[in-house]
């Protein structure tokens, strides 16, 4: 007696010959080819019939009690009629499932019985049902970035589901060309954004945001929910941001359209935006860049253009000693401690240019290495950061006005 049969008969036993052809055919995945668990398990029966060796029952799988019976055309098609009533745009798609513990464990157990390791029961009600809609929907199942999970419950007695709706992810690079707006939306220090006297109601500190003003066109065209602002680092509120702009994503939460005209919604976005802010290169992009750009926006170089006021009047030969300044030993800044880590951080220049605006006020153009505090470069911060531009001129200096001019090599 060979392997395969020997093995059929001890499911046969421990089953008192209760098992449907997926469950019995799946614990041959690995020793006969398909296509599909229900022609192994066909396979298998037939073999042990000849052999007068099994007892066919009509009664409900021991294993998943004729779970697979129940993912007919009345639950592919009740799906797809919940896509097309939401009015969905989507090009890929994925299943998940939600079984009772009895069925699993059933499943983990006669596996256990026969020490043999394939996939879980989950997996193939998982696959059964994404071939079915594939074949109805036109669309593929994509594992690695879905754009929508249809999750099927069969904890009651009737398959229930749910259609989750991923997030939509914009990348492109913002200009900043006025002061005195936030990137992104700031809660009012005195009512945590529930909206008091102080802040007129409003819940906030700032009436608009970098955020606030690019999101409304993006909601409006894709359908979503609700939306989140990632940014490649942060300029102050009283900083413009020139240059190529400031890398960002923008990720729509539930979109319904997908399918976006990008030029005509950078148009639009800048239209309303009225001439505060401005989006570049706007594109699609995928989820890990959120992260990317944030873990990223300390190691990549930006450029300043910074007008400093001296204290006293200085000699255009002096401006030589800027070049001193090359490594800094930077604290947390006392204007942020209060919301940032209190620890050193070590940071480089990679150039500094220096031109007299007059005797007590100048003009920089300073590249450097992320993360540099550019206000507490100048004027040191009382010790905190060294050295600085107070030290190297001799007379303190503080920045009056600050613009960022690239953020990323241009090298």
């Amino acid at each position: 007696m060979d392997s395969k049969t020997e093995k059929a008969l001890k499911i046969n036993e421990i089953t008192k010959g209760r098992i449907c052809d997926h469950c019995l055919g799946r614990k041959f995945s690995k020793e006969l080819e398909g296509p599909g668990n229900p022609l192994r398990g066909e396979k298998i029966r037939n073999l042990l019939r000849e052999s007068d060796k099994i007892v066919d029952i009509d009664a409900p799988c021991y294993v998943c009690q004729d779970l697979f019976q129940e993912i007919d055309d009345k639950l592919i098609q009740a799906i797809i009629e919940k896509i097309k009533d939401l009015n969905l745009e989507f090009s890929s798609f994925v299943v998940g499932c939600k079984l009772p513990l009895e069925i699993i464990d059933r499943d983990e157990k006669l596996n256990q019985n026969l020490e043999v390791v394939v996939e879980g029961i989950k997996k193939e009600v998982n696959r059964e049902i994404g071939k079915l809609l594939e074949k109805h929907l036109k669309q593929e199942v994509d594992f690695d970035d879905p754009q929508i999970v249809i999750m099927v419950n069969f904890k009651r007695k009737k398959p229930s589901f749910k259609i989750q709706i991923n997030p939509l992810f914009l990348e492109g690079r913002y200009l900043k060309l006025v002061r005195g707006i936030p990137q992104t939306k700031w809660p009012c220090r005195k009512c945590k954004g529930r909206g008091c006297e102080q802040c007129g109601f409003t819940g906030k500190m700032y009436n608009e945001s970098v955020e606030e003003l690019i999101s409304p066109a993006v909601l409006e065209k894709t359908q979503g929910t609700g939306s989140k602002f990632h940014g490649a680092g942060r300029e102050d509120i009283d900083v413009k941001m020139l240059g190529k702009g400031r890398p960002f994503v923008i990720e729509i939460k539930e979109p319904r359209k997908r399918n976006l005209n990008l030029k005509n919604l950078s148009q639009e976005i800048n239209k309303r935006c009225q001439g505060k802010v401005k989006v570049l290169q706007l594109k699609y992009a995928k989820k890990f860049r959120k992260a990317q750009i944030k873990t990223t926006s300390s190691t990549t170089s930006k450029t300043y253009q910074a007008r400093v006021k001296l204290n006293k009047a200085i000699s255009e030969d002096k401006l030589k000693n800027l070049q001193k300044l090359t490594l800094i030993k930077q604290r947390t800044p006392l204007r942020v401690s209060h919301r940032r880590a209190d620890k050193f951080r070590f940071r480089e220049v990679k150039n500094i240019k220096a031109g007299m605006i007059s005797s007590d006020e100048l003009e920089l153009i300073i590249k450097t290495e992320g993360g540099l505090y550019i206000k507490e470069l100048i004027s040191g911060d009382k010790g905190r950061t060294i050295p600085n531009v107070s030290e190297v001129l001799g007379t303190p200096a503080r920045c009056v006005e600050l613009d960022v001019l690239e953020v990323g090599d241009q090298d």
